[in-house]
């Protein structure tokens, strides 16, 4: 046998037994004298007497492109726990991505496991509560030197609203140099 069987150039060309059969009945193959079909002549008829319109292309792959700040991310999961992430502009394997999604799951899991437990609190929550805290501390401060202006004069004998006016100054001076942003080292 000098050429190639139907099975084996159907194989060769990707397509079925039957369209090699029909292509060889429409004489579109070149065939060996012991009718064996000779797959470089038979390639080259074929590309000549086949309507491109009528030949099905290779689909194209469905691949999504993955956007870099997922890359980065699955990138620094990968760091933070310890293990090699992908470099810069490397593309990121199965395998990394993958190992990033579980640690991910297993740190969302803790993190809601230590909300029902009670050692996390939802932040949005804690500043609201910090702010009407430090509202009601300041408006307490606010109000005290008139509560307590009158014991303080008669305690030591001057008048009352004097005593009250400097009080009022220092109590709001000390909450200005509160209100100013401190630099912590």
């Amino acid at each position: 046998m000098q050429g190639m069987s139907e099975r084996q150039y159907a194989a060769h060309v990707g397509l079925s037994r039957g369209a090699i059969q029909k292509a060889k009945t429409a004489g579109r193959l070149v065939l060996h004298e012991d009718g064996s079909i000779d797959a470089a002549a038979s390639d080259k008829r074929r590309l000549e007497t086949t309507d491109p319109s009528k030949t099905r292309k290779a689909p194209a792959p469905k691949l999504k492109p993955v956007p870099e700040a997922a890359v980065a991310a699955v990138g620094d999961t990968l760091r933070e726990q310890g293990l090699s992430a992908p470099a810069v502009g490397g593309g990121t394997t199965f395998l990394q991505a993958k190992t990033a999604n579980e640690v991910l799951k297993a740190q969302e899991r803790r993190i809601r496991l230590q909300k029902l437990k009670g050692e996390l609190v939802d932040r949005a929550r804690a500043e609201t509560l910090m702010f009407w805290l430090a509202r009601d501390e300041r408006d307490a401060w606010v109000t005290w030197p008139a509560r307590v202006a009158a014991l303080m004069a008669a305690e030591l004998g001057t008048e009352t609203a004097a005593m009250q006016k400097v009080l009022e100054a220092h109590v709001r001076a000390h909450l200005e140099e509160l209100a100013q942003p401190r630099i912590a080292l």
